[in-house]
């Protein structure tokens, strides 16, 4: 067995929160409970699992899509929600601002940088970073503005088929900042992908198996904002994350 890794689960609302807590998990990835990329989660979410469990709490704030052409109202936006978040005891933030060209958005990214760690609080740059034109730069720029952890997939739609990627990405950059492999991660090759990559810490979906289809390469499907597309999330499996854990530990 690889050196115990922490499992990170993606969770669509309280209910999953709590179940995931049940299951064994100590963080979780708060989102919507609508669609994968949609509304950021409600305060309420929040409030009942940092009362009613002992789980890291990371909340996602974006209104939309992984993390493209933000406008400056939308922007204002998710400050005010992220620090109403904060104010209620997240534990972090999740978040992704590339311009239109795929850049690291640095004038956003800083500014979510500086208000989560004014309160303490991890700074998440989320899986857009694997939409951006080059991942290696893109994480050196998000070194210098200071970001806590990284998730991606090695730019490629799921962790297994990126784990070569993550393994380079951890090597050149694990004493520098936390990376966080993304998804499609199973207890069949949770133990192979740690032992590829060298990463301490895994992200997995709600049902932690289920293959993240939203982004492939550089593209990302939006057509379930759309709603021409069943929601992304499924509920929380306690007996799939605790299979999991079990590979992981």
């Amino acid at each position: 067995m690889t050196e115990i890794a922490i499992l990170e689960v993606c969770c669509g609302n309280y209910q999953d929160a709590f179940v995931a807590s049940q299951a064994g998990a100590t963080r979780i990835e708060l989102n919507s409970t609508l669609f994968l990329g949609g509304l950021t989660p409600t305060l309420s979410s929040l409030r009942l699992t940092k009362q009613t469990t002992n789980l890291q709490v990371i909340c996602m704030v974006r209104p939309r899509g992984a993390g493209f052409c933000y406008t400056d109202a939308e922007f204002k936006e998710i400050l005010t929600t992220a620090e109403i978040f904060l104010a209620n005891q997240a534990d972090g933030l999740s978040f992704g601002f590339l311009t239109a060209t795929g850049e690291i958005d640095t004038v956003r990214t800083r500014q979510l940088v500086e208000l989560t760690h004014d309160y303490g609080a991890k700074a998440v740059f989320h899986r857009a970073i694997d939409c951006s034109v080059n991942l290696e730069q893109g994480i050196n720029k998000l070194i210098d503005l200071q970001v806590d952890r990284v998730l991606t997939s090695g730019g490629q739609p799921t962790a297994w088929i990126g784990r070569k990627a993550i393994a380079n990405l951890q090597k050149k950059f694990g004493q520098q900042i936390e990376i966080l492999a993304g998804s499609g991660i199973n207890p069949t090759n949770v133990q192979l992908l740690l032992e590829t990559t060298g990463i301490k810490q895994v992200h997995a979906s709600c049902t932690a198996e289920r293959i993240d289809a939203t982004a492939s390469g550089n593209q990302v499907d939006f057509s379930y904002l759309l709603q021409t597309k069943p929601g992304s999330y499924e509920a929380v499996s306690k007996q799939k994350v605790r299979n999991l854990l079990a590979e992981l530990n």
